[in-house]
């Protein structure tokens, strides 16, 4: 001890001199630590949690008193993060099809598990044989989810066009969902006949939404010719194998001045946030939920998937490295 009452120790590694007779529990709350929150070892050996205040410091003692560490701050509230398409401001970036399913109550039930706010729908003639028969609005309620009516299976732009203007004055909607197929063996969109038709719809006075290839100049032509939200393919429709081309799509992205969705090949709850990731405003899916094992779970699935891509591309990914990167700090170390 020394002559003013003092002793000599070092603590994580540094040498320290404290008062005779202080106990473990008293250095601590010395140096602005809570007992109960760090782990202490005495000449290399753990001193129980439950006796720091009972043991004194010795003359030479070397102690090591450890705790947890992390990074980065505190989870923060996630602010409002809506989108808008035409004007119209939506929470959803999720929008799912209407086809496929079972019967109307499985899709409604799907839709509701989704979070969507938009679901497509085909426009297709009245069953003039039995007018009594069950109808989408019978179960989906257009007044509270928004209808996009789509110009599925068309191949050409005059019946893309007749087929929304029918649309229009069955249920007064201009936002539509313009798709003009190319073939019947790989649903890709022809680009020459959806280009003319997105021109003709422009003028009409609608606010078409254009089904695409995932190149980035054609969607900057569908985009300058009047789209509201440019909707590249990520495979097939209804192969669900995924986005193939992550750099076109992402090229889009950047190059856009209108929303951009990934529509068609996402299959499951991955695909969807990948395409998210890629900083997409939102997916349209529908086989994907529609032909899972449980569409109503499918669907719950890919609302996750949604939110969690956007979060994830909000927060920033990581940079790549090619060699790794201690994730525990060095700072500290026993």
């Amino acid at each position: 001890m020394h002559t003013d009452g003092t002793i000599s120790i070092t603590v994580n590694g540094e040498h320290r001199r404290v008062a005779d007779g202080m106990t473990i529990a008293d250095l601590a709350n010395e140096l602005g630590l809570v007992p109960e929150k760090v782990a202490v070892e005495r000449n290399l050996e753990i001193v129980p949690r439950s006796t720091l205040a009972d043991v004194r410091i010795e003359d030479g003692d070397d102690l090591e008193i450890v705790h947890f560490v992390g990074g980065g701050d505190h989870a923060r509230p996630v602010e409002d993060d809506s989108w808008t398409v035409a004007g119209k401001t939506f929470r959803s970036r999720l929008i799912v099809g209407t086809g496929k399913y079972r019967d109307f109550a499985q899709n409604a039930a799907a839709v509701e598990a989704s979070g969507a706010e938009i679901v497509t729908v085909a426009v297709r003639r009245v069953n003039v044989s039995d007018p009594k028969a069950p109808m989408l609005t019978d179960y989906i309620d257009p007044k509270k989810v928004t209808y996009l009516p789509n110009t599925a299976g068309c191949f050409d732009a005059d019946s893309a066009i007749r087929t929304l203007r029918l649309a229009r004055e069955a249920g007064g909607w201009d936002l539509v969902k313009l798709e003009v197929l190319g073939e019947a063996r790989t649903l890709y969109p022809d680009m020459r006949e959806t280009l003319k038709a997105t021109e003709i719809l422009v003028k009409d006075g609608f606010k078409p939404m254009v089904y695409c290839v995932d190149d980035p100049i054609a969607a900057k032509q569908l985009e300058e010719a009047g789209a509201v939200a440019i909707m590249p393919l990520g495979a097939p429709i209804g192969s669900g194998l995924g986005i193939q081309n992550r750099v076109t799509i992402r090229l889009i992205v950047e190059g856009a001045k209108v929303p951009v969705l990934v529509d068609a090949g996402v299959g499951t709850a991955s695909d969807a946030a990948v395409a998210m990731e890629l900083g997409c405003d939102g997916v349209l899916m529908n086989t994907a939920i529609a032909e899972a094992k449980d569409p109503v779970m499918m669907a719950a699935a890919m609302k996750a998937a949604v939110e969690a891509g956007r979060l994830s591309y909000r927060a920033g990914r990581m940079g790549r490295r090619m060699y790794a990167d201690p994730s525990s700090p060095l700072a500290g170390l026993i």
